[in-house]
């Protein structure tokens, strides 16, 4: 499921195991402030994220562009060659959380309370954020 969630964030395999690698070896080190509170899926997600916005204000340092600048690429076996460059543009162009709700309802099998628990926040608030994130994807996608 890690691997998974990196994959629809990052669209890159090699990227996704590297960063998967070292969210369990963060999930390993910092085994003593897992407090059960939430699954333990959700807690290695939050783990992941953090890992891989890790990796992208590294690499924001080393070639000077922006996090917004950064393209991620998309699965294309998703959608049609021609559209997806579309589409993704206007998801990367979503600001957060829609952007990262978006991606991981379509990209993963998490459910709005499990994308709820991630952002310390409800299922209800993952539910309407998404729906929020979707129409505003529409009005991108119109333009």
């Amino acid at each position: 499921m890690v691997f998974k969630y990196l994959m629809a964030m990052t669209g890159d395999p090699a990227l996704s195991e590297e960063l998967t690698q070292e969210t369990f070896f963060r999930a390993v080190k910092y085994a003593n402030r897992f407090d059960g509170k939430v699954k333990v899926t959700t807690w290695l997600c939050t783990i992941a994220k953090n890992a891989y916005f890790t990796y992208l204000k590294k690499e924001r340092r080393n070639s000077g562009q922006s996090i917004e600048d950064m393209e991620i690429p998309v699965k294309e076996d998703v959608l049609a060659r021609e559209n997806c460059r579309e589409i993704y543009k206007a998801v990367h162009r979503l600001d957060e959380p829609y952007r990262e709700i978006v991606l991981l309802r379509i990209h993963t099998d998490m459910t709005f309370a499990d994308i709820g628990e991630i952002f310390d926040k409800s299922e209800n608030w993952a539910r309407v954020t998404f729906y929020r994130g979707k129409e505003k994807l529409k009005k991108l996608l119109e333009e």
